[in-house]
Protein backbone atom coordinates (compact mmCIF):
# COMPACT_ATOMS: atom_id res chain seq x y z
CA UNK A 1 0.00 0.00 0.00
CA UNK A 2 2.85 2.39 0.75
CA UNK A 3 4.33 1.68 -2.70
CA UNK A 4 0.93 2.57 -4.16
CA UNK A 5 1.24 6.12 -2.80
CA UNK A 6 4.84 6.54 -3.90
CA UNK A 7 3.75 6.63 -7.52
CA UNK A 8 0.19 7.88 -7.08
CA UNK A 9 1.15 11.21 -5.54
CA UNK A 10 3.63 12.22 -8.28
CA UNK A 11 0.90 11.37 -10.78
CA UNK A 12 -1.51 13.68 -8.99
CA UNK A 13 1.08 16.44 -8.84
CA UNK A 14 2.28 16.30 -12.42
CA UNK A 15 -0.80 15.31 -14.39
CA UNK A 16 -3.12 17.84 -12.78
CA UNK A 17 -5.44 20.17 -14.69
CA UNK A 18 -4.56 22.75 -12.10
CA UNK A 19 -5.16 26.45 -11.60
CA UNK A 20 -1.76 27.50 -10.37
CA UNK A 21 1.73 27.70 -11.80
CA UNK A 22 5.03 27.28 -10.03
CA UNK A 23 5.92 24.53 -7.59
CA UNK A 24 2.82 22.50 -6.85
CA UNK A 25 4.15 20.81 -3.71
CA UNK A 26 5.29 22.17 -0.37
CA UNK A 27 9.09 22.19 0.05
CA UNK A 28 9.03 19.48 2.73
CA UNK A 29 8.68 16.11 0.97
CA UNK A 30 5.61 14.01 1.62
CA UNK A 31 6.66 10.60 2.89
CA UNK A 32 4.83 7.49 1.80
CA UNK A 33 5.10 6.23 5.36
CA UNK A 34 2.92 9.11 6.57
CA UNK A 35 -0.14 7.06 5.71
CA UNK A 36 -2.36 8.61 8.35
CA UNK A 37 -2.11 12.18 7.17
CA UNK A 38 -4.32 14.24 4.96
CA UNK A 39 -1.61 16.25 3.33
CA UNK A 40 0.60 17.68 6.03
CA UNK A 41 -2.16 17.76 8.64
CA UNK A 42 -2.03 14.80 10.96
CA UNK A 43 -5.35 13.10 11.64
CA UNK A 44 -6.03 12.41 15.29
CA UNK A 45 -6.05 8.81 16.48
CA UNK A 46 -8.82 7.54 18.74
CA UNK A 47 -7.35 6.48 22.10
CA UNK A 48 -9.25 3.71 23.86
CA UNK A 49 -9.36 2.91 27.56
CA UNK A 50 -10.96 0.01 29.38
CA UNK A 51 -13.66 -2.29 28.04
CA UNK A 52 -17.15 -1.34 29.25
CA UNK A 53 -20.04 -3.63 30.06
CA UNK A 54 -22.70 -2.21 27.76
CA UNK A 55 -26.11 -1.47 29.30
CA UNK A 56 -27.67 -2.39 25.94
CA UNK A 57 -26.73 -6.06 25.94
CA UNK A 58 -29.82 -8.28 26.22
CA UNK A 59 -28.82 -9.86 29.53
CA UNK A 60 -28.24 -6.43 31.10
CA UNK A 61 -31.57 -5.03 29.89
CA UNK A 62 -33.31 -8.17 31.20
CA UNK A 63 -31.69 -7.75 34.64
CA UNK A 64 -32.61 -4.06 34.70
CA UNK A 65 -36.22 -4.84 33.75
CA UNK A 66 -36.46 -7.37 36.56
CA UNK A 67 -35.00 -4.84 39.00
CA UNK A 68 -37.52 -2.15 38.02
CA UNK A 69 -40.46 -4.64 37.87
CA UNK A 70 -39.61 -7.42 40.35
CA UNK A 71 -43.20 -8.69 40.58
CA UNK A 72 -43.68 -9.25 36.88
CA UNK A 73 -43.06 -12.74 35.55
CA UNK A 74 -42.75 -14.34 32.16
CA UNK A 75 -41.26 -11.25 30.48
CA UNK A 76 -39.65 -11.58 27.09
CA UNK A 77 -36.72 -9.24 26.58
CA UNK A 78 -35.40 -10.40 23.22
CA UNK A 79 -32.64 -9.02 20.95
CA UNK A 80 -33.61 -6.12 18.73
CA UNK A 81 -30.15 -5.61 17.20
CA UNK A 82 -26.74 -7.23 16.86
CA UNK A 83 -23.38 -5.68 17.66
CA UNK A 84 -21.03 -6.93 14.94
CA UNK A 85 -17.69 -6.32 13.34
CA UNK A 86 -16.64 -6.94 9.74
CA UNK A 87 -13.18 -7.61 8.36
CA UNK A 88 -13.13 -6.48 4.71
CA UNK A 89 -10.51 -8.36 2.70
CA UNK A 90 -10.08 -5.55 0.20
CA UNK A 91 -11.56 -2.46 -1.42
CA UNK A 92 -14.48 -4.32 -2.99
CA UNK A 93 -15.59 -5.63 0.41
CA UNK A 94 -15.39 -2.16 1.93
CA UNK A 95 -17.43 -0.73 -0.94
CA UNK A 96 -20.13 -3.38 -0.47
CA UNK A 97 -20.34 -2.59 3.23
CA UNK A 98 -20.67 1.12 2.51
CA UNK A 99 -23.48 0.39 0.06
CA UNK A 100 -25.56 -1.13 2.88
CA UNK A 101 -25.68 2.40 4.39
CA UNK A 102 -25.18 1.10 7.94
CA UNK A 103 -23.15 3.30 10.26
CA UNK A 104 -19.60 1.90 10.28
CA UNK A 105 -17.02 2.74 12.93
CA UNK A 106 -13.35 1.77 12.77
CA UNK A 107 -13.09 1.46 16.57
CA UNK A 108 -14.99 -0.82 18.99
CA UNK A 109 -18.04 0.90 20.50
CA UNK A 110 -17.95 -0.77 23.93
CA UNK A 111 -14.70 0.78 25.13
CA UNK A 112 -13.96 3.90 27.09
CA UNK A 113 -12.75 6.69 24.78
CA UNK A 114 -9.87 8.52 26.39
CA UNK A 115 -9.47 10.94 23.47
CA UNK A 116 -11.63 11.40 20.40
CA UNK A 117 -10.08 11.26 16.97
CA UNK A 118 -10.52 10.67 13.26
CA UNK A 119 -9.20 7.12 12.90
CA UNK A 120 -8.35 3.90 14.69
CA UNK A 121 -6.50 0.79 13.53
CA UNK A 122 -6.67 -2.47 15.45
CA UNK A 123 -3.10 -3.09 16.70
CA UNK A 124 -3.52 -6.84 16.13
CA UNK A 125 -3.85 -6.28 12.36
CA UNK A 126 -1.04 -5.43 9.92
CA UNK A 127 -0.94 -1.76 8.92
CA UNK A 128 -1.67 -2.59 5.29
CA UNK A 129 -4.95 -4.35 6.15
CA UNK A 130 -8.32 -2.66 6.35
CA UNK A 131 -9.12 -2.55 10.04
CA UNK A 132 -12.21 -4.07 11.64
CA UNK A 133 -15.42 -2.18 10.87
CA UNK A 134 -17.90 -2.09 13.77
CA UNK A 135 -21.65 -1.62 13.45
CA UNK A 136 -24.98 -2.25 15.15
CA UNK A 137 -27.45 -3.89 12.76
CA UNK A 138 -31.06 -5.01 13.22
CA UNK A 139 -31.88 -8.64 13.87
CA UNK A 140 -32.51 -10.19 10.46
CA UNK A 141 -29.89 -8.01 8.73
CA UNK A 142 -28.77 -9.52 5.41
CA UNK A 143 -25.02 -9.84 5.87
CA UNK A 144 -23.09 -9.29 2.60
CA UNK A 145 -21.99 -12.65 1.31
CA UNK A 146 -18.30 -13.46 1.57
CA UNK A 147 -17.31 -10.70 4.02
CA UNK A 148 -16.07 -12.19 7.32
CA UNK A 149 -17.93 -10.93 10.39
CA UNK A 150 -18.35 -11.67 14.07
CA UNK A 151 -21.39 -11.14 16.29
CA UNK A 152 -19.94 -9.52 19.40
CA UNK A 153 -23.18 -9.20 21.31
CA UNK A 154 -26.95 -9.28 21.16
CA UNK A 155 -28.47 -5.89 21.89
CA UNK A 156 -31.81 -4.68 23.18
CA UNK A 157 -32.67 -1.00 23.04
CA UNK A 158 -35.32 -0.15 25.65
CA UNK A 159 -38.35 1.52 24.14
CA UNK A 160 -37.99 0.02 20.66
CA UNK A 161 -41.27 -1.01 19.05
CA UNK A 162 -40.38 -4.71 18.87
CA UNK A 163 -39.38 -4.81 22.55
CA UNK A 164 -42.57 -3.03 23.65
CA UNK A 165 -44.69 -5.62 21.90
CA UNK A 166 -42.74 -8.48 23.51
CA UNK A 167 -42.56 -7.24 27.10
CA UNK A 168 -45.64 -5.06 27.36
CA UNK A 169 -46.05 -1.57 28.76
CA UNK A 170 -43.18 -0.33 30.89
CA UNK A 171 -41.25 2.77 31.83
CA UNK A 172 -38.44 2.02 29.44
CA UNK A 173 -36.54 5.17 30.36
CA UNK A 174 -36.36 3.84 33.93
CA UNK A 175 -35.21 0.44 32.63
CA UNK A 176 -32.46 2.06 30.57
CA UNK A 177 -31.27 4.14 33.52
CA UNK A 178 -31.21 1.03 35.69
CA UNK A 179 -29.15 -0.80 33.06
CA UNK A 180 -26.59 2.02 33.08
CA UNK A 181 -26.37 1.93 36.87
CA UNK A 182 -26.15 -1.87 37.13
CA UNK A 183 -23.33 -2.09 34.55
CA UNK A 184 -21.24 0.58 36.26
CA UNK A 185 -21.99 3.25 33.66
CA UNK A 186 -24.24 5.47 35.76
CA UNK A 187 -21.71 8.31 35.63
CA UNK A 188 -22.32 8.57 31.89
CA UNK A 189 -25.96 9.61 32.38
CA UNK A 190 -26.65 13.31 32.01
CA UNK A 191 -28.12 14.83 35.15
CA UNK A 192 -30.64 16.81 33.12
CA UNK A 193 -31.94 13.78 31.26
CA UNK A 194 -32.33 11.23 34.07
CA UNK A 195 -36.11 11.62 33.91
CA UNK A 196 -36.43 11.25 30.14
CA UNK A 197 -34.31 10.64 27.10
CA UNK A 198 -33.65 13.29 24.43
CA UNK A 199 -33.52 13.16 20.65
CA UNK A 200 -30.38 15.08 19.51
CA UNK A 201 -30.85 17.92 17.07
CA UNK A 202 -28.75 20.90 16.17
CA UNK A 203 -27.00 22.79 13.42
CA UNK A 204 -23.55 22.53 11.83
CA UNK A 205 -22.34 25.84 10.36
CA UNK A 206 -19.20 27.46 9.01
CA UNK A 207 -18.11 31.08 8.71
CA UNK A 208 -17.80 32.33 5.11
CA UNK A 209 -15.08 34.95 5.44
CA UNK A 210 -15.65 36.09 1.85
CA UNK A 211 -19.05 37.58 2.64
CA UNK A 212 -19.72 40.98 4.08
CA UNK A 213 -19.93 40.65 7.84
CA UNK A 214 -18.47 37.11 7.77
CA UNK A 215 -21.80 35.37 7.25
CA UNK A 216 -22.38 31.99 8.88
CA UNK A 217 -23.75 29.34 6.51
CA UNK A 218 -24.87 25.76 7.03
CA UNK A 219 -22.66 22.77 6.28
CA UNK A 220 -24.99 21.11 3.78
CA UNK A 221 -25.81 17.45 3.25
CA UNK A 222 -23.20 15.89 5.57
CA UNK A 223 -23.90 12.89 7.76
CA UNK A 224 -24.00 13.48 11.51
CA UNK A 225 -23.52 10.36 13.64
CA UNK A 226 -23.87 10.00 17.38
CA UNK A 227 -23.22 7.04 19.64
CA UNK A 228 -23.26 6.20 23.32
CA UNK A 229 -21.64 2.80 23.67
CA UNK A 230 -23.68 0.52 21.37
CA UNK A 231 -26.53 2.94 20.69
CA UNK A 232 -25.95 4.72 17.38
CA UNK A 233 -27.97 7.11 15.28
CA UNK A 234 -27.32 9.23 12.21
CA UNK A 235 -28.96 11.79 9.94
CA UNK A 236 -27.95 14.12 7.13
CA UNK A 237 -27.94 17.89 7.55
CA UNK A 238 -30.28 19.90 5.36
CA UNK A 239 -29.17 22.77 3.13
CA UNK A 240 -28.93 25.06 6.17
CA UNK A 241 -26.94 22.59 8.28
CA UNK A 242 -29.82 21.47 10.51
CA UNK A 243 -30.03 17.83 11.64
CA UNK A 244 -32.32 15.74 13.82
CA UNK A 245 -31.51 12.19 14.90
CA UNK A 246 -34.20 9.55 15.30
CA UNK A 247 -32.83 7.81 18.43
CA UNK A 248 -33.14 9.24 21.92
CA UNK A 249 -30.14 9.34 24.27
CA UNK A 250 -29.89 9.53 28.04
CA UNK A 251 -26.10 9.94 28.11
CA UNK A 252 -23.77 12.29 26.28
CA UNK A 253 -23.04 10.85 22.81
CA UNK A 254 -19.84 11.10 20.80
CA UNK A 255 -20.56 13.11 17.63
CA UNK A 256 -18.88 12.77 14.24
CA UNK A 257 -19.27 14.30 10.80
CA UNK A 258 -19.09 11.73 8.02
CA UNK A 259 -18.24 13.39 4.72
CA UNK A 260 -20.46 11.15 2.66
CA UNK A 261 -22.84 13.71 1.24
CA UNK A 262 -26.54 13.16 0.68
CA UNK A 263 -25.96 14.18 -2.96
CA UNK A 264 -23.64 11.21 -3.44
CA UNK A 265 -20.09 12.58 -3.33
CA UNK A 266 -17.45 11.71 -0.73
CA UNK A 267 -14.59 13.71 0.74
CA UNK A 268 -11.54 12.15 2.32
CA UNK A 269 -8.76 9.74 1.60
CA UNK A 270 -10.76 6.60 2.43
CA UNK A 271 -7.61 4.51 2.23
CA UNK A 272 -7.09 0.84 2.91
CA UNK A 273 -5.36 1.89 6.10
CA UNK A 274 -7.76 4.43 7.56
CA UNK A 275 -11.18 5.90 6.92
CA UNK A 276 -10.19 9.53 6.76
CA UNK A 277 -13.57 10.94 5.84
CA UNK A 278 -14.76 11.18 9.44
CA UNK A 279 -14.15 14.21 11.63
CA UNK A 280 -14.75 13.96 15.35
CA UNK A 281 -16.80 16.69 17.01
CA UNK A 282 -16.19 15.26 20.48
CA UNK A 283 -18.69 14.39 23.18
CA UNK A 284 -21.74 16.59 23.41
CA UNK A 285 -25.09 16.92 25.20
CA UNK A 286 -27.84 14.38 24.60
CA UNK A 287 -30.17 17.08 23.31
CA UNK A 288 -27.83 17.79 20.42
CA UNK A 289 -24.71 19.68 19.44
CA UNK A 290 -24.43 23.01 17.63
CA UNK A 291 -21.05 23.50 15.95
CA UNK A 292 -19.71 26.56 14.15
CA UNK A 293 -16.54 25.86 12.18
CA UNK A 294 -14.13 28.72 11.53
CA UNK A 295 -10.46 29.29 10.77
CA UNK A 296 -9.52 28.49 14.37
CA UNK A 297 -11.17 25.05 14.18
CA UNK A 298 -9.37 21.83 13.30
CA UNK A 299 -7.82 22.46 9.88
CA UNK A 300 -8.91 19.17 8.34
CA UNK A 301 -12.49 19.72 9.50
CA UNK A 302 -12.49 23.29 8.13
CA UNK A 303 -11.17 22.25 4.71
CA UNK A 304 -13.64 19.41 4.37
CA UNK A 305 -16.57 21.64 5.28
CA UNK A 306 -15.61 24.29 2.70
CA UNK A 307 -15.11 21.74 -0.07
CA UNK A 308 -18.34 20.01 0.91
CA UNK A 309 -20.31 23.25 0.64
CA UNK A 310 -18.77 24.20 -2.69
CA UNK A 311 -19.57 20.79 -4.19
CA UNK A 312 -23.09 20.75 -2.70
CA UNK A 313 -23.84 24.25 -4.00
CA UNK A 314 -22.43 23.37 -7.42
CA UNK A 315 -24.64 20.29 -7.76
CA UNK A 316 -27.70 22.32 -6.76
CA UNK A 317 -26.75 25.09 -9.20
CA UNK A 318 -26.46 22.55 -12.03
CA UNK A 319 -29.91 21.16 -11.27
CA UNK A 320 -31.44 24.62 -11.21
CA UNK A 321 -29.64 26.10 -14.23
CA UNK A 322 -29.48 23.16 -16.64
CA UNK A 323 -25.67 22.89 -16.64
CA UNK A 324 -24.49 19.28 -16.99
CA UNK A 325 -24.47 17.64 -13.56
CA UNK A 326 -21.10 15.96 -12.85
CA UNK A 327 -20.90 12.19 -12.78
CA UNK A 328 -22.29 10.56 -9.65
CA UNK A 329 -20.18 9.26 -6.76
CA UNK A 330 -17.41 11.83 -7.12
CA UNK A 331 -14.40 11.30 -4.86
CA UNK A 332 -12.54 14.31 -3.40
CA UNK A 333 -9.23 14.46 -1.61
CA UNK A 334 -8.22 17.61 0.28
CA UNK A 335 -4.41 17.78 0.33
CA UNK A 336 -2.65 20.26 2.58
CA UNK A 337 0.79 19.66 1.07
CA UNK A 338 -0.19 20.77 -2.46
CA UNK A 339 -0.83 24.22 -3.91
CA UNK A 340 -2.84 23.38 -7.04
CA UNK A 341 -6.10 21.55 -7.45
CA UNK A 342 -6.95 19.13 -10.22
CA UNK A 343 -9.77 17.10 -11.76
CA UNK A 344 -8.07 13.93 -12.99
CA UNK A 345 -11.31 11.91 -12.75
CA UNK A 346 -9.29 8.81 -11.83
CA UNK A 347 -12.10 7.16 -9.91
CA UNK A 348 -14.26 7.35 -13.03
CA UNK A 349 -11.75 5.74 -15.34
CA UNK A 350 -9.64 8.57 -16.76
CA UNK A 351 -5.91 7.84 -16.95
CA UNK A 352 -6.22 4.28 -15.58
CA UNK A 353 -8.11 2.88 -18.56
CA UNK A 354 -5.45 3.76 -21.11
CA UNK A 355 -3.12 1.29 -22.76
CA UNK A 356 -0.20 3.01 -21.05
CA UNK A 357 -1.76 2.48 -17.62
CA UNK A 358 -2.50 -1.15 -18.40
CA UNK A 359 1.08 -1.77 -19.51
CA UNK A 360 2.80 -0.24 -16.51
CA UNK A 361 0.29 -0.64 -13.68
CA UNK A 362 -1.36 -3.96 -14.46
CA UNK A 363 -3.82 -5.05 -11.80
CA UNK A 364 -2.74 -2.11 -9.63
CA UNK A 365 -4.72 0.20 -11.90
CA UNK A 366 -7.93 -1.41 -10.59
CA UNK A 367 -6.91 -0.50 -7.04
CA UNK A 368 -6.06 2.98 -8.30
CA UNK A 369 -9.49 3.34 -9.88
CA UNK A 370 -11.22 2.32 -6.66
CA UNK A 371 -9.29 4.44 -4.18
CA UNK A 372 -8.08 7.35 -6.25
CA UNK A 373 -9.85 10.68 -6.36
CA UNK A 374 -11.70 12.34 -9.17
CA UNK A 375 -10.81 15.74 -7.77
CA UNK A 376 -7.96 16.80 -5.50
CA UNK A 377 -8.13 20.18 -3.81
CA UNK A 378 -4.78 21.75 -2.95
CA UNK A 379 -5.18 23.44 0.42
CA UNK A 380 -1.65 24.58 1.27
CA UNK A 381 -1.76 28.04 2.83
CA UNK A 382 -5.52 28.45 2.39
CA UNK A 383 -6.80 28.02 5.94
CA UNK A 384 -9.26 30.86 6.59
CA UNK A 385 -9.63 31.76 2.90
CA UNK A 386 -13.15 30.41 2.45
CA UNK A 387 -13.70 32.06 -0.94
CA UNK A 388 -10.35 30.89 -2.31
CA UNK A 389 -10.89 27.25 -1.37
CA UNK A 390 -14.58 27.35 -2.29
CA UNK A 391 -13.90 28.57 -5.82
CA UNK A 392 -10.92 26.28 -6.35
CA UNK A 393 -13.49 23.52 -5.80
CA UNK A 394 -16.05 25.17 -8.11
CA UNK A 395 -13.40 25.38 -10.84
CA UNK A 396 -12.71 21.65 -10.61
CA UNK A 397 -16.43 20.89 -10.50
CA UNK A 398 -16.78 22.80 -13.78
CA UNK A 399 -14.18 20.41 -15.19
CA UNK A 400 -16.25 17.50 -13.86
CA UNK A 401 -19.29 18.79 -15.79
CA UNK A 402 -17.12 18.99 -18.90
CA UNK A 403 -15.87 15.44 -18.32
CA UNK A 404 -19.48 14.27 -18.19
CA UNK A 405 -19.99 15.53 -21.74
CA UNK A 406 -16.55 14.85 -23.24
CA UNK A 407 -15.64 11.44 -21.77
CA UNK A 408 -12.50 9.70 -20.51
CA UNK A 409 -10.65 9.50 -23.84
CA UNK A 410 -10.89 13.29 -24.25
CA UNK A 411 -9.75 13.75 -20.66
CA UNK A 412 -6.73 11.49 -21.11
CA UNK A 413 -5.49 13.63 -24.00
CA UNK A 414 -6.12 16.80 -21.99
CA UNK A 415 -4.15 15.42 -19.03
CA UNK A 416 -1.32 14.34 -21.34
CA UNK A 417 -1.02 17.89 -22.64
CA UNK A 418 -0.91 19.26 -19.11
CA UNK A 419 1.76 16.76 -18.11
CA UNK A 420 4.03 17.47 -21.07
CA UNK A 421 3.50 21.24 -20.73
CA UNK A 422 4.57 21.12 -17.11
CA UNK A 423 7.78 19.29 -18.00
CA UNK A 424 8.53 21.65 -20.87
CA UNK A 425 7.54 25.03 -19.41
CA UNK A 426 6.80 24.47 -15.67
CA UNK A 427 3.29 25.71 -16.46
CA UNK A 428 0.45 23.18 -16.71
CA UNK A 429 -1.13 25.28 -19.45
CA UNK A 430 1.98 25.61 -21.61
CA UNK A 431 2.06 28.18 -24.38
CA UNK A 432 -1.01 27.04 -26.28
CA UNK A 433 1.00 25.20 -28.91
CA UNK A 434 1.47 21.55 -29.64
CA UNK A 435 -0.69 18.44 -29.72
CA UNK A 436 -3.89 18.63 -27.66
CA UNK A 437 -3.42 22.32 -26.79
CA UNK A 438 -6.93 22.96 -28.06
CA UNK A 439 -8.41 20.62 -25.45
CA UNK A 440 -6.74 22.63 -22.70
CA UNK A 441 -8.01 25.81 -24.36
CA UNK A 442 -11.63 24.67 -24.26
CA UNK A 443 -11.47 23.07 -20.80
CA UNK A 444 -9.81 25.98 -19.03
CA UNK A 445 -11.79 28.65 -20.87
CA UNK A 446 -14.98 26.99 -19.60
CA UNK A 447 -13.78 26.31 -16.03
CA UNK A 448 -12.36 29.81 -15.43
CA UNK A 449 -15.41 31.44 -17.01
CA UNK A 450 -17.82 29.54 -14.77
CA UNK A 451 -15.68 30.14 -11.68
CA UNK A 452 -15.74 33.89 -12.35
CA UNK A 453 -19.47 33.92 -13.07
CA UNK A 454 -20.38 32.03 -9.89
CA UNK A 455 -18.00 34.16 -7.81
CA UNK A 456 -19.85 37.27 -8.92
CA UNK A 457 -23.18 35.58 -8.15
CA UNK A 458 -22.06 34.75 -4.61
CA UNK A 459 -20.06 37.81 -3.61
CA UNK A 460 -21.27 40.51 -6.01
CA UNK A 461 -17.72 41.27 -7.17
CA UNK A 462 -15.73 40.67 -10.35
CA UNK A 463 -13.15 37.90 -10.05
CA UNK A 464 -11.16 37.91 -13.33
CA UNK A 465 -9.39 34.62 -12.58
CA UNK A 466 -7.45 33.20 -15.52
CA UNK A 467 -8.07 36.18 -17.79
CA UNK A 468 -4.33 36.74 -18.37
CA UNK A 469 -3.88 33.21 -19.74
CA UNK A 470 -3.75 32.49 -23.44
CA UNK A 471 -7.13 30.72 -23.53
CA UNK A 472 -9.04 33.90 -22.50
CA UNK A 473 -12.08 32.84 -20.42
CA UNK A 474 -13.48 36.36 -20.79
CA UNK A 475 -14.64 35.28 -24.25
CA UNK A 476 -17.44 33.30 -22.61
CA UNK A 477 -18.22 36.20 -20.29
CA UNK A 478 -18.84 38.29 -23.44
CA UNK A 479 -20.96 35.48 -24.88
CA UNK A 480 -23.10 35.39 -21.75
CA UNK A 481 -23.53 39.18 -21.85
CA UNK A 482 -24.83 38.75 -25.40
CA UNK A 483 -27.71 36.65 -24.07
CA UNK A 484 -26.39 33.08 -24.25
CA UNK A 485 -27.15 31.22 -21.03
CA UNK A 486 -24.65 29.21 -19.01
CA UNK A 487 -26.61 26.06 -19.74
CA UNK A 488 -26.36 26.76 -23.48
CA UNK A 489 -22.61 27.33 -23.21
CA UNK A 490 -22.25 24.02 -21.38
CA UNK A 491 -24.45 22.30 -23.97
CA UNK A 492 -21.98 23.35 -26.67
CA UNK A 493 -19.22 21.34 -25.02
CA UNK A 494 -18.60 17.78 -26.15
CA UNK A 495 -15.98 15.31 -27.32
CA UNK A 496 -15.83 16.92 -30.79
CA UNK A 497 -15.18 20.43 -29.44
CA UNK A 498 -11.39 20.32 -29.35
CA UNK A 499 -10.30 23.93 -29.79
CA UNK A 500 -11.66 27.48 -29.64
CA UNK A 501 -12.73 27.45 -33.28
CA UNK A 502 -14.80 24.32 -32.77
CA UNK A 503 -16.20 25.79 -29.55
CA UNK A 504 -17.29 28.94 -31.39
CA UNK A 505 -18.96 26.88 -34.12
CA UNK A 506 -20.73 24.63 -31.61
CA UNK A 507 -22.02 27.66 -29.70
CA UNK A 508 -23.36 29.17 -32.93
CA UNK A 509 -25.15 25.93 -33.76
CA UNK A 510 -26.58 25.79 -30.23
CA UNK A 511 -27.73 29.44 -30.36
CA UNK A 512 -28.17 30.41 -34.04
CA UNK A 513 -29.96 33.64 -33.10
CA UNK A 514 -26.74 34.82 -31.41
CA UNK A 515 -24.38 33.72 -34.17
CA UNK A 516 -22.88 37.14 -34.91
CA UNK A 517 -22.46 38.08 -31.24
CA UNK A 518 -20.68 34.79 -30.55
CA UNK A 519 -18.33 35.32 -33.49
CA UNK A 520 -17.63 38.86 -32.28
CA UNK A 521 -16.73 37.70 -28.77
CA UNK A 522 -14.26 35.11 -30.07
CA UNK A 523 -12.75 37.53 -32.60
CA UNK A 524 -12.31 40.23 -29.96
CA UNK A 525 -9.64 38.13 -28.27
CA UNK A 526 -8.16 36.64 -31.40
CA UNK A 527 -10.07 33.36 -31.20
CA UNK A 528 -12.00 32.23 -34.26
Amino acid sequence: MKRFFKWLLPLLVLASCNKETGSPVAPAPWRASSVRTEGAATLRQVTLGKHLDSPYLVENVRRAYEAVYPTRSGIRVEPTDLYVRFLPAGPEDLARLEETDIDLFDYPLDYEILSDGDWYHDPSLPEDRITWQYAVVPVGFAFPEGIPYEVLGKCCFPGSASLTRAAGEADWDAVERAAFEMTGNGDLLESGTRASKTRPEGRITIVDTGTSGRKTVGVSGVKVTANTLLKTSSAYTDAKGNYSLSAKFSAKPHYHLKFKNTLGFKIGLNLLLVQASSSSLGKGPAQGLDVTVDASSDGTLWRRCVVNNAAYDYYMMCRESGIAVPVSNLRFWTLNFMNPSCALMLHHGAMVDTDLASKYLGVTRLVLAFFSPDITIGCKGKIGDYAGLYFDTVHEMAHASHFQKAGAAYWNRFARYVLFSYFATTSPYGTGNGENAGLCEVAEMWAYYLENALYKDRYGKEHHAGESHWFRPQILTEVEKAGVTRAQICAALGQDVQDASAFCKSLQETCPAKKSQIASAFSKYGKK
